[in-house]
């Protein structure tokens, strides 16, 4: 399952890349996230991972991020694994004439045992909502402040 999602977030694209970058920031847009941990490589460089684990209702989840490109500010390509998924995250951001940024992100989903391949097939917008969810959050956060951390 593939697909592409884009927001302008209000801010300059220097400032986008620090808040974007900062792990501790995470907790701030990314909802469930209760903690991360570096695995391997250093931070920020292609095969770097680290494992974030995520309290999503009664249901847990650990996924493995990779780090598979990255040319900041202008783009940032990542791998995420996690049980039954296989996710290939392309990440590019642009200046806008405005001095904000435009954040294009292009997802594709590999799932990798029968009952991701069903949901995939009868639930994909399940997936397409979250990533707007959690760029809406990121854009809340990066111009207001917003956190979801207790959310």
């Amino acid at each position: 399952m593939k697909y592409t999602s884009q927001i302008i977030i209000k801010v300059p694209l220097e400032q986008f890349i620090t808040i974007l970058e900062n792990h501790d920031n995470f907790k701030h847009w990314q909802r469930g996230l209760e903690s991360f941990e570096h695995l391997s490589g250093d931070i920020g460089v292609v095969g770097s991972k680290i494992k974030l684990n995520y309290s999503l209702g009664n249901r847990k989840m650990e996924l493995v991020e990779t780090i598979t490109e990255t040319n900041l500010p202008h783009l940032l390509h990542l791998h995420y694994d996690t049980k039954g998924v296989h996710n290939i995250q392309q990440n590019y951001f642009e200046s806008t004439a405005q001095g904000h940024t435009k954040w294009i992100i292009k997802n594709e989903f590999l799932a990798t045992n029968f009952f991701m391949r069903s949901m995939m097939l009868l639930s994909p917008n399940i997936f397409k909502k979250q990533t707007i969810k959690y760029l809406n959050d990121f854009k809340n956060f990066a111009e207001k402040g917003i956190s979801v951390k207790d959310a």
